[in-house]
């Protein structure tokens, strides 16, 4: 997202700080922590932007915060899973994701996840295999695996018609399920927009940087 939101400033004045993720807390609190850390470094309101996991803590957070977001973008994203079966058929499968990291350790996961068919056409160099492998400990993917997974979060598709702030959605063209769900969430929302990538799978800031750009750019500059 880094780079991302590079290209974007390079294209205009606004700047841009990016909020860690805690590595102790629950979903809820997760998203409300980054909204007190997004009150110390930039005055509020302002733009949230999440990718992926971050787009679904700044979901939680536009619906507990709304004063503090001026302006919503979610990267492909999702509001959680609505059946509980479904659910928790989730948090197993991450349950079994956290056991394969403490068992065989971070550069084997990185490694296995980016090989999924959703990162296919992401090159290595772009994905940033390196410094993730670095920058990563098995305890925070464990953590945000078991605690900050779509299957443990809070099922939030009933309540997005509640945002009143402009929320923009970005998906990449190739990634057919975000790209509906998506969708319906713009068409429940007062004020929502969806732009789709083309030729992008799941990582689409990554992996066409100067269109995401391109599409966010002017939608913030609308204001």
């Amino acid at each position: 997202m880094l780079d991302a939101l590079r290209e974007i400033s390079r294209r205009g004045s606004r700047r841009y700080t990016c909020l860690g993720v805690p590595d102790d807390l629950d979903f809820v609190t997760t998203a409300r922590e980054l909204a007190r850390a997004g009150d110390i470094f930039v005055p509020a309101p302002c733009t949230y932007v999440g990718y992926s996991m971050g787009g679904r803590l700044c979901l939680q957070l536009a619906l507990e915060r709304s004063e503090v977001v001026d302006r919503l973008v979610l990267v492909s994203a999702s509001p959680g899973i609505a059946d509980p079966a479904a659910r928790a058929e989730r948090r197993a499968a991450d349950e079994q994701l956290a056991r394969e990291v403490e068992r065989d350790g971070v550069a084997v996961f990185v490694e296995r996840w980016l090989a999924q068919p959703l990162f296919a056409n992401l090159p290595r160099e772009t994905a940033g295999v390196e410094d993730r492998i670095a920058t990563n400990t098995v305890p925070r993917l464990t953590h945000q695996l078991r605690v900050l997974g779509q299957g443990a979060q809070p099922y939030l598709g009933d309540r997005v018609r509640e945002l009143t702030m402009p929320v923009l959605l970005a998906v990449g063209e190739r990634d057919h399920k975000y790209v509906g769900i998506a969708r319906e969430m713009a068409a429940v929302m007062p004020d929502a927009r969806v732009e789709v990538i083309e030729d992008a799978g799941h990582a689409c800031h990554l992996e066409r940087s100067d269109r995401f750009a391109h599409v966010v750019h002017p939608w913030l500059e609308s204001a």
